[in-house]
């Protein structure tokens, strides 16, 4: 049996999107957010604490990792985009090792403020399985390091100076918060109107409680989780519908929603909605998918991929996280991202002989 012509045409399009990846082109994409330190503790929990219903952690190993917006920067070096990203982290340890990594991979990190006395934000995550048995790791706890002090108006005003000078030549603006305050409502704003004077594209993926600086933007994601909370406060049950009142109310373009097992669903102020289904037949990890798909999302639009386009290259980059065996430190890159787009369209074709 043969692919039907819905079929035949999704097949078409993912090798379509391989043969323009393939193809030497960058851009230069404007990346300003919140940027973390991610640690990585691993090891076996066989036992209980004797004075608490606790396990105990017993490390094998430990690793580290540049996070949130730093991790889109990685992202975007690697699938070879010129990536400049505009933050601010402490004059501590943990700071000068995300300066170190992402250097380390030719990442512009001039556009990042070292604050004194301030104390970069480390999110760390604690990892184990029972040692006498075969079955993957769960996570035991997160411990969060963090500034409870607001970054300086001056270092805000100096950040945003900078961004909006990098504009000239840039694909897109993505604002990655992660609620630590980078992404702030004047900064917000004085971004978006440049980005507007330009028509430059802007992907959010904003915190729920930061919605109110996204208004007119072109790109905002959700996963599934943030979505259904939006659906609830705003009294609709029904996706489709849900989404469109959110576009109409925000002056959103696009709507992108990650739903883990049930794909990437793309809903448009002007377009038709668009899905494309997860293809894994088990999910194993979720940590950086939503990084994951801002990378995508920017490649989609540097290449003017269409909606329906975006949407198959979200999901194979989500699916690149989502099939992951461990949470270890992990970047997309574009050779992964390729590989992704052709089991896709490979398994499409194979499940049809």
């Amino acid at each position: 049996m043969g692919m039907t012509d819905v079929e035949l045409e999704q097949h078409d399009k993912l090798n379509s999107i391989i043969e323009t990846l393939n193809k030497d082109k960058s851009g230069n994409i404007v990346l300003i957010g919140d940027i973390m330190l991610d640690c990585y503790i691993h090891g076996y929990a066989n036992n209980l604490n004797s004075r608490a219903p606790v396990p105990v952690l017993r490390e094998t190993h430990r690793e580290e990792d540049v996070g949130a917006a730093a991790h889109v920067a990685r992202g975007l070096q690697s699938m070879g985009y010129r990536g400049k990203i505009f933050g601010a982290v402490g004059d501590d340890k943990a700071g000068a090792k995300i300066l170190e990594y992402l250097e380390d991979e030719s990442v512009n990190t001039t556009g990042i403020a070292i604050i004194e006395d301030r104390i970069t934000t480390v999110k760390t995550r604690m990892l184990a399985s029972r040692e006498s048995l075969v079955q993957g790791e769960q996570l035991l706890l997160r411990w969060d390091v963090e500034e409870d002090e607001p970054i300086p108006e001056l270092a805000l005003e100096a950040i945003y100076d900078q961004a909006i000078a990098a504009l000239e030549d840039a694909d897109c603006v993505i604002l990655s918060d992660y609620g630590q305050g980078v992404v702030c409502d004047s900064g917000a704003e004085r971004i978006a109107e440049q980005a507007k004077k330009s028509n430059i594209p802007i992907i959010a993926d904003p915190k729920l409680t930061g919605l109110h600086r996204t208004h007119e933007v072109d790109w905002i994601i959700f996963q599934s989780r943030g979505f259904e909370l939006m659906k609830r406060r705003i009294g609709e049950a029904d996706d489709s519908t849900a989404a469109k009142s959110l576009i109409q109310s925000y002056g959103w373009k696009h709507l992108v929603v990650l739903a883990g097992d049930n794909g990437v669903t793309i809903y448009s102020k002007e377009q038709d909605t668009v899905h494309a289904p997860c293809t894994l037949p088990q999910l194993r990890q979720v940590i950086g998918l939503i990084d994951a798909a801002v990378v995508a999302i920017a490649v989609s639009i540097s290449n003017e991929f269409t909606v329906s386009d975006t949407a198959l290259l979200t999901n194979a980059a989500c699916e690149c996280i989502l099939g992951l065996e461990a949470t270890d430190s992990f970047s997309l890159s574009k050779s992964m991202l390729i590989h992704r787009v052709g089991e896709i369209a490979w398994n499409l074709q194979v499940s049809k002989r």
